[in-house]
């Protein structure tokens, strides 16, 4: 199983992890076939580039590179095939003895969620079979398997087992219910099923691996490890009764909250490397949302590639100050303190004869969150360092968020975690090692804009708001669904307006890493301009 974290376009990167991983695998473990994962030689997913003709003709290169460079060992790997806007398929291909043997053209396009495949791909309709080493491969790729009829056509056409090729992408519980399904595929056709995932992150998308292999009779009998690249060896031989017995290694099974911490520090690396970013930097506050962020990175590329800056104003706690310290001292990350009440003061000085007769508001309070975000973008133009914001899920919902203040940044790591998730999460980070300071973590949470200020005083508690926020964004719940469900209808109400008409800011927002499957962004696409309210009513 050749579990591997391709580069999307790069087509002559990926074909030479390919020829790299096979090699290994025939030398190593005298592997006859590595399996690769969907769309191989373009990386998944590869969107809009597959409009470009020049992307096709680089892979065909790479197949033939691949047909001339591969010797004693074979593979099956994904490719697009056919010609733009008019038979372009989702293919994978299986090459042996310096030939293609045979390719197969993915049937289920999936058409939701993150997924549009049927943008570019046409749909496949044959069954493909490939007898090697006396073993007859039926081939599918990643929806095929959701599906009862590709198995079914496999089978019929003579499959002993069933190779999946999967560009399947994380969320939370996703990796639960892949098993069931390709256990039901087992027990429907009674063929063993290969299932090999891509690792590794692509923009929003973070692939976590946990290749596996099912026995005829749905045990799982391999899993590779999840986040990790490499070579999963199992074994095929053939028992008295026909069948296609499977041996392989089993790796631990991670738990739910690593999963998820491991998709943050994957997502965050692989965007960092591999858009070639030297460093990152970060607004330290004293909060836990940036104090985890700061984890993440550390976790990710390593101390010496992460600075961090605190940039206190009058409202700013002394103790914030002091566990921002603390927790970079700890982390052992360059760390610097650029007041803002000086600037501040000029934005002020500079608008006072525009704000006569006014009194403060959130227009001072996001005056100085836009002071802070000028001073990370001078950083980061002057340094080539990428600033990371620190923003949760659910400011981002509610717009408790400021545009080009601390909304700036090239990437933001907590897009998708709810702020009570940004809690467990900084629990599960200490009980490895103890990073962040633990009042970091029991403080109140604020914003520090204005005295005395907290969240609480114009959110509802976060237990709640995440509650609602769920319903609403993930589920898809409308205003009297959460009623009948028995929640406030003023504070659904409420929550349900800022929601929508905050959409303008989330547009601007960078990319994140998608943990769930309702992500803003890619997942949830929704109009800035919109009549559709609570109050809405046909009369």
């Amino acid at each position: 199983m050749g579990q591997i974290n391709p580069v999307v376009g790069d087509v002559s990167g990926n074909v030479k992890k390919v020829i790299e991983a096979a090699h290994q695998a025939r030398d190593l473990y005298a592997a006859d076939l590595v399996v690769f994962p969907e769309l191989t030689l373009t990386g998944y997913p590869p969107e809009d580039l597959l409009l470009r003709p020049g992307l096709l003709r680089r892979v065909d290169k790479a197949l033939i590179k691949l047909q001339s460079k591969l010797d004693g060992v074979a593979v099956l790997v994904g490719h697009p095939s056919g010609v733009v806007r008019q038979e372009l398929y989702n293919a994978a291909s299986f090459i042996a003895d310096g030939n293609i043997v045979g390719s197969y053209f993915k049937h289920y396009l999936p058409n939701y969620s993150v997924f549009d495949e049927k943008r570019y791909f046409v749909e496949g309709k044959e069954a493909c079979v490939i007898d090697y080493n006396n073993i007859k491969f039926g081939i599918t790729i990643c929806e095929d398997i959701w599906f009862s009829a590709p198995a079914a056509q496999a089978a019929d056409a003579g499959a002993d087992i069933i190779l999946n090729l999967n560009a399947s992408p994380f969320n939370q519980g996703k990796w639960q219910s892949r098993k069931a399904e390709v256990k039901q595929r087992v027990i429907e056709t009674g063929l063993p099923v290969v299932y090999v995932n891509q690792v590794g992150g692509q923009d929003e998308l973070v692939f976590d691996g946990g290749s596996f292999a099912l026995s005829h009779t749905g045990k799982k009998v391999a899993r590779a490890p999840t986040w990790q690249a490499g070579l999963y060896p199992t074994t095929l031989q053939r028992n008295e009764l026909g069948q296609i017995i499977i041996e392989g290694e089993m790796a631990p099974k991670a738990t739910e909250i690593e999963m998820v911490y491991q998709a943050l520090v994957t997502g965050l690396r692989d965007y960092i490397e591999k858009n070639h970013f030297p460093s990152v930097v970060i607004g330290l506050s004293g909060g836990i949302d940036s104090a985890l962020t700061l984890a993440l990175a550390v976790d990710a590329i390593g101390a010496d590639r992460v600075k961090t800056i605190m940039m206190p104003s009058r409202y700013t706690a002394q103790i914030s100050l002091d566990d921002a310290a603390e927790m970079a001292q700890g982390l052992n990350v360059a760390h610097c303190v650029i007041p803002i009440d000086s600037l501040f003061e000029q934005f002020l000085d500079s608008l006072s004869e525009q704000f006569v007769g006014t009194t403060p508001d959130t227009t001072e309070e996001n005056i100085q969150a836009r002071c802070r975000g000028v001073i990370l973008m001078a950083i980061s133009n002057k340094s080539g360092a990428m600033v990371l914001s620190t923003g949760n899920k659910s400011e981002m919902a509610v717009g408790y968020s400021t545009l080009y203040g601390d909304m700036a940044g090239g990437f933001s790591p907590l897009k998708d975690v709810f702020k009570t998730l940004v809690y467990k999460l900084a629990d599960y980070r200490n009980s490895i090692s103890h990073v962040i300071p633990s009042r970091i973590i029991t403080r109140p949470p604020s914003a520090e804009l204005a005295p005395d200020q907290l969240d609480q005083d114009s959110l509802p508690p976060y237990e709640l708001l995440d509650q609602l926020l769920d319903c609403y964004i993930t589920e898809d719940w409308c205003f009297e669904d959460m009623v009948a469900a028995g929640y406030d209808q003023d504070i659904v109400a409420r929550v349900i307006k800022m929601i929508d008409r905050n959409e303008y800011k989330r547009r601007q927002a960078p990319p994140g890493i998608r943990i769930t499957r309702r992500a803003f962004g890619r997942d949830r696409r929704y109009p800035i301009t919109s009549g559709y309210t609570v109050d809405s009513k046909i009369e």
